[in-house]
């Protein structure tokens, strides 16, 4: 009888289900974008800058005279200026640097132009061309690539929680 009863036990034993807390999440996504054109535009403006020791300047029509120069369109030119040593055969130092800047637009510049200026960065609107994604239903994707300015991203997750 006391082997019946400790077969039957571990029979019973064998046949109860075993409990648990358990998640299973699978999250999957395909983001398809397509960018809209950009520029922009940065008006580069004129500097002018001189200096010098143990010379004279001269703008050519007055001594020791620097020119303010001339502004046009919004560009500034210096004039010429020429320098003459002080003292011959002493010590001098001259320089002088110029940096000519964009003009001013004669007219707003509209959408899809970009204006004559040093610093500009343009980027072509994007083109869907054959920008595709697909998810099946045992996960497996598929992302075909787009044209110039497009993104595609997959992602698949699976998460699996025992408690």
């Amino acid at each position: 009888m006391k082997r019946t009863l400790l077969v039957l036990g571990i029979t019973l034993a064998a046949a109860m289900p075993a409990k648990a807390d358990m998640t299973h999440k699978i999250m999957s996504s395909i983001s398809l974008q397509v960018g809209g054109a950009v520029t922009s535009a940065d008006r580069i403006g004129s500097s002018f800058a001189i200096s010098g020791s143990g010379v004279d300047t001269t703008d050519g029509t007055t001594a020791n005279t620097i020119s303010a120069g001339t502004i046009t369109s919004g560009i500034y030119a210096p004039g010429t200026i020429a320098a003459t040593q002080d003292t011959p055969g002493e010590a001098f130092s001259f320089s002088q640097s110029y940096t000519q800047g964009d003009a001013v637009p004669t007219s707003a510049v509209t959408t899809g132009a970009a204006a004559n200026f040093g610093s500009i960065v343009s980027t072509a609107h994007g083109v869907a061309g054959d920008l595709a994604g697909t998810i099946a239903s045992d996960g497996t994707m598929t992302i075909t690539a787009g044209g110039a300015n497009t993104l595609a991203i997959g992602q698949l997750t699976t998460e699996i929680t025992i408690k």
